[in-house]
């Protein structure tokens, strides 16, 4: 039987379902066809990286910052060494 690659949306829905109450995880799992150990892996990831969801942009806002002042460096750079292979 091959295995089946889950998609992130696809744990995150069969995480959300067993979270929900509605069913037990085993009747979960037997409608999607996984272990519920594979479901408990799916579900301690989920609550361990979840917070990361709500985090500010902040973080990206300054790597994005750092990357346009590293990209402005380069350029310079290149235009240096151009400029110096140009006079020898």
């Amino acid at each position: 039987m091959k295995r089946k690659n889950w998609t992130h949306s696809e744990k995150f829905k069969v995480v959300l379902e067993g979270l929900q109450g509605h069913r037990s995880v085993a009747e979960i799992c037997n409608d999607y066809g996984i272990h519920q150990s594979q479901y408990y892996k799916c579900r301690e990831t989920f609550l361990r990286e979840g917070s990361k969801v709500f985090q500010s942009n902040d973080a990206t806002k300054k790597e994005e910052q750092v990357k346009k002042k590293m990209e402005k460096m380069e350029r310079i750079i290149g235009k240096l060494t151009l400029e110096l292979k140009k006079n020898d």
